[in-house]
């Protein structure tokens, strides 16, 4: 399809319709500070051959996982993943269809989101998932949405500090205004149900909750979920490492209204982050409010099972301007991914998996505790993820412990800077014991 741009009067035309003055009236949403004022600092073409050698030489500078000793987490969790799964995922049945619109075309797409949402629902302990979202902060964020049009006439959110900054951050943008959005500290690292209890009035939607949280610990979240409810406002668990769920009670067990999380843990590599999987849940009562798309399995005529978009509220489809999201694209192959991992993996092996994950964070953060000069700022039991604080600034130790092959963590300090001396350390099934010796070996060596 030829691309061919719309001419001056059709722009009018079309700034007429919806009563812009200019196109510079489409961008006043954008501060000015964020604009490029141009193409600047874009070098000339290069040809072909040149350009492939300079992406090349780009991409020799990047160090990935699998080259060093990595302890990286913080919402993005490297895990094996077995062969089967890409083998599975990357058949052309799976990669090539585009979207389910015409279910008798597409059944073999619907079944695939089917058993993804069935299975999702399960591990969660939710009533209903959609077929998928972008990521797990922008579930977070239409979760908030959600939650102030079931609750009509609130619009107010709480979010903890012990959230993931960055899903806070995306919530904060979604929702579009500050005095909307309340941060509820939490110095000692744990949920302040006190701190709750000031906050909750009668203009609260919604009140959020991790699950490990932002620092790795695992709370008992039951409390918080029925003071939420005595005020008339919905929960929404965040669940950035759904393995977790392998061991820990699922939020529909304790008392979620809503619950959502990253799917990247399920199946999908870590490649720069990504690609992501945005898992969204929520109980029966509110599937109408529900962002994105709903996969059923109904009966034809004859009898045979048949399966079928049973809810679709996107802006792509009839809904339009009354859609309930438009952020919310189903990411379909990473859902199958998903599903043929958790098939694979079954609940025994998600179970298993997420004891193991348990075992070797806990041998990893009680190694690096006993080094001199580390100290464990927060207590309690975690998942997967823990917190170190050290003698130096943990900028500088992370990167003599770079210098060494070994990827420490990541510097808390990036969002909080009272935190420039803690380090959030993750270790995972893949961290071998001699990894985290060595680990323990090298900050010794920097600490002291």
């Amino acid at each position: 399809m030829r691309y061919i741009p719309h001419t001056p009067e059709e722009i009018s035309e079309m700034l007429a319709a919806i009563g812009a003055k200019d196109e510079e009236a489409l961008l006043a949403g954008i501060p000015k500070g964020m604009r490029s004022g141009g193409m600047h600092g874009v070098p000339a073409g290069m040809a072909e051959q040149q350009l492939q050698g300079h992406l090349s030489s780009l991409a020799m500078k990047n160090r990935t996982m699998s080259c060093a000793s990595s302890f990286l987490g913080c919402g993005a969790y490297r895990h094996y993943v077995p062969a089967a799964v890409s083998e599975l995922a990357s058949r052309s049945e799976f990669v090539t269809p585009y979207t389910p619109y015409q279910p008798e075309l597409s059944q073999g797409t619907l079944q695939a989101i089917f058993e993804y949402q069935s299975q999702i629902c399960r591990l969660f302990a939710m009533d209903v998932s959609n077929a998928s979202h972008y990521s797990g902060a922008t579930a977070a964020a239409d979760a908030a949405l959600m939650a102030r049009r079931i609750a009509k006439r609130r619009s107010r959110v709480i979010v903890p500090e012990n959230m993931h900054p960055e899903y806070r951050h995306v919530v904060g943008t979604v929702v579009a205004s500050e005095d909307e959005v309340t941060l509820l500290p939490c110095p000692a690292g744990h949920f302040d149900c006190a701190a709750l209890k000031g906050a909750l009035a009668g203009d609260v939607a919604a009140v959020f909750v991790q699950l490990p949280n932002f620092f790795g610990i695992v709370e008992d979240l039951g409390d918080v979920a029925d003071m939420a409810h005595e005020a008339g406002s919905l929960l929404i668990a965040v669940v950035p490492e759904p393995l977790a769920l392998g061991i820990l009670n699922p939020p529909g067990s304790w008392g979620a209204d809503i619950a959502v999380g990253e799917g990247l843990s399920l199946g999908l590599p870590v490649s720069f982050g990504g690609p992501t999987l945005g898992i969204f849940t929520a109980r029966q009562e509110h599937v109408r409010n529900m962002p994105g798309r709903i996969c059923g399995r109904t009966a034809d005529a004859e009898g045979r099972a048949g399966y079928v978009l049973t809810l679709a509220t996107r802006e792509q489809h009839i809904r339009r301007e009354r859609a309930t999201s438009n952020i919310c694209s189903n990411q379909a192959l990473c859902a199958t991914t998903a599903a043929i991992y958790m098939s694979l993996m079954g609940s025994q092996g998600m179970r298993e998996l997420a004891t193991l994950n348990a075992a070797k964070a806990d041998y990893a953060k009680r190694t690096l505790a006993a080094v001199e000069g580390v100290a464990l700022p927060f207590e309690g039991p975690t998942f997967n993820e823990f917190v170190i604080e050290t003698r130096e600034p943990a900028g500088d130790v992370l990167a003599k412990l770079a210098d060494e092959g070994i990827l420490g963590g990541v510097d808390l300090g990036k969002w909080m800077p009272h935190m420039e001396r803690r380090i959030l350390v993750c270790a995972t099934e893949m961290n071998a014991k001699e990894e985290i010796d060595g680990y323990a070996a090298a900050l010794g060596r920097i600490l002291n």
